[in-house]
């Protein structure tokens, strides 16, 4: 009972550390540097698209990677400390798979609903990238996969809500036909009985692409009008970038 209120704990704070460590607002510090209230320019979106279109293509980039960092850290770090990191789906326990899972969503929804910005935020994009790909090797691949889908649709309409819609939609699917569905694996480790599955995962990916959807709600209301912006466009005061 002790050793279970005690596991129990730890995965407490593993998550609201996640949840923190996503939180960390790097596009309002990166604009607060240089002078800049990045809510009130721009889209006023606090995320990577916005700092590069108020501040230049180069800080958007450093924010990008600073907020793909801030989801990546805690999946990575927990992942050592269980013992997951670098294993096949097939050989993790149910339990330690969602409780890394769930680090992931916290460090997602730490960004969205950050406590710093009176738990407001941005999209969620380039931390899910970031957290997603730091699953290795479980939803490495499937969110690589997402990344190339972005950039395609990129390309091709240079809408950037567009093309995180689409790639998020390929997660799950991916994650499907990516992922082994065959016996379990035994592994080494002490943990109980392993999965067999990757339905945690696929779950998973299909929870972070539904919110995906809905960060980007007031996006999709302006893509069926028409009146999205276009990369190179200047956007419009009430519009909103989903990264």
């Amino acid at each position: 009972m002790q050793m279970n209120t005690h596991i129990n704990l730890q995965v407490i704070i593993e998550v609201v550390a996640a949840f923190l460590c996503g939180s960390i607002p790097f596009g309002v510090l990166i604009a607060k540097s240089k002078g800049v209230d990045l809510r009130t320019v721009g889209s006023g979106n606090v995320g990577a698209t916005n700092v590069g279109r108020a501040l230049g293509r180069k800080w958007g980039f450093t924010c990008f990677a600073l907020d793909a960092l801030k989801g990546a850290l805690p999946v990575l770090i927990i992942g050592q400390i269980s013992g997951v990191l670098g294993r096949q789906v097939n050989t993790i326990s149910p339990t330690a798979l969602i409780v890394w899972i769930v680090i992931a969503i916290a460090a997602i929804a730490g960004h969205i609903f950050s406590p710093w910005l009176k738990f407001k935020g941005g999209k969620g994009v380039a931390t899910g990238f970031g957290a997603l790909v730091a699953m290795w090797p479980v939803l490495t691949f499937p969110m690589l996969i997402a990344l190339i889908v972005w950039i395609a649709c990129m390309k091709l309409s240079r809408i950037v809500s567009l093309s995180s819609l689409i790639a998020a939609s390929t997660l799950p699917i991916s994650a499907i036909f990516i992922l082994p569905w065959g016996t379990p694996t035994q592994s080494s480790a002490p943990l109980e009985a392993t999965t067999g599955t990757p339905f945690p995962a696929v779950v998973a990916c299909a929870l972070i692409a539904a919110l995906v959807f809905i960060t980007h709600r007031a996006n999709i209301k302006r893509l069926i009008s028409g009146t999205e912006s276009r990369v190179g466009q200047k956007p419009k005061p009430s519009d909103t970038i989903p990264l």
